[in-house]
């Protein structure tokens, strides 16, 4: 009786641990990739020119290895107000991403024993708010196509409209991990799912195993 409860606790925290392990993994590759995502100068490009959240990049035709960048490193530094609400809505977002990123980490790391809130603090909630503030920035951001600098780079463009420019590798990488931070919920719902299936399991084998020795004692 002892032995078989045991072994279904243990088997009840290898399956926990295994996929908090899983998931705070995946969590802290999409933090790292949108990270680059975010720091990218190729958001929109053309042949000669680029810009991205953070930087924008020029070179002469054939020597595009040679470029010429310039960096915002504040909110005023940016050309356009659209500019800034977006990079303040992406940089919100991704800082949440980060949280519940060590969140999941240290959950998974620490000891119960050491971590009293684990369970408690609603993390699809966190999540969830990732999710809006980094979708609301990503569709915000081509509002800046219709500012100077834009226009000054790719000739008549307004928002929405590219004009000369295309859709760079920078805000792929963004749209792509949004979309990956929105599957990991439904991921993470469907191992809860499993995770109490194999515990009502464990618990069904338990008891069964009691009564199977009550008679012998």
């Amino acid at each position: 009786m002892y032995a078989a409860g045991v072994e279904a606790c243990f088997l009840e925290l290898h399956m926990r641990d295994s996929g908090d392990s899983v998931g705070s993994a995946l969590t802290l590759s999409l933090v790292f990739i949108s990270a680059l995502g975010l720091i990218s100068p190729a958001w929109f490009q053309s042949d000669l020119y680029s810009f991205g959240l953070f930087a924008s990049c020029s070179w002469t035709e054939g020597n595009d290895w040679n470029q010429t960048c310039v960096a915002y490193r504040t909110l005023e530094d940016m050309p356009d107000l659209a500019w800034k609400a977006s990079a303040a809505l992406l940089l919100g977002g991704w800082l949440l991403l980060a949280f519940w990123a060590l969140l999941l980490l240290s959950w998974t790391i620490l000891p119960e024993d050491f971590c009293p809130v684990k369970g408690r603090i609603p993390t699809q909630y966190i999540q969830a708010t990732s999710v809006i503030t980094t979708l609301l920035g990503l569709l915000l951001f081509p509002f800046s196509l219709d500012s100077q600098v834009a226009q000054d780079a790719w000739g008549p463009s307004a928002v929405y409209s590219a004009g000369l420019c295309h859709l760079g590798w920078g805000y792929i990488t963004a749209i792509f991990t949004l979309v990956l931070t929105s599957l990991l919920s439904i991921v993470g719902r469907f191992h809860l799912n499993k995770r109490q299936e194999k515990k009502i399991l464990f618990s069904t084998i338990t008891e069964r195993n009691v009564l199977i020795s009550e008679p012998n004692d």
